[in-house]
């Protein structure tokens, strides 16, 4: 990661100075327990502990790539590993997002997972969190009623509602 503070031409043409964050970007992956064509499948969510947030946070598993070598899918795959104890059959992805692109260029990468088998998990120095299990329309309304904010979670979340559940994988 590298901040720095840079004088920016805007369209207008004219100039101003703007924070920027330089980030490696994330995979993050919506764990399906078996498929997503089922009308209401399960899938895995974290509670996650997040300083900045001030608490625990829901999220999908997500982190960074272990190198600027490492693919996205295997980041994702690994990570998914690491948090949940599960591995993934099939990875499919879904779409990429811009977190925060008012003062960062980090881009996250969105996966979805199916075919869940337990692995191994192993949570970095630091890291707290605990694995839920859930029905996707649980998910759903923790959107709808404002208990998951994290926003690569709420993008993946309503992706999969609009695109993948209960639909086939058209699109994906």
């Amino acid at each position: 990661m590298k901040l720095s503070v840079d004088t920016v031409r805007f369209p207008d043409g004219s100039t101003g100075e703007l924070d920027m964050i330089q980030h490696s970007g994330a995979a993050a992956v919506l764990p399906f327990i078996a498929s997503a064509e089922e009308s209401d499948p399960e899938i895995l969510l974290l509670r996650h502990y997040r300083y900045a947030s001030g608490g625990y946070l829901f999220e999908i598993p997500a982190g960074l790539p272990s190198g600027p070598e490492e693919p996205w899918e295997d980041c994702a795959r690994r990570e998914l590993e690491e948090e949940t104890g599960h591995r993934a059959s099939r990875m499919a992805p879904l779409t990429r997002i811009h977190s925060a692109p008012g003062f960062t260029d980090t881009v996250v990468h969105l996966y979805l997972a199916e075919g869940l088998t337990p692995g191994e998990s192993r949570l970095d120095e630091g890291e707290f969190l605990e694995v839920l299990r859930m029905p996707f329309s649980r998910a759903l309304a923790m959107v709808r009623d404002g208990e998951i904010t994290d926003a690569k979670t709420v993008a993946a979340l309503l992706y999969a509602a609009a695109f993948v559940v209960g639909r086939g994988h058209a699109g994906v």
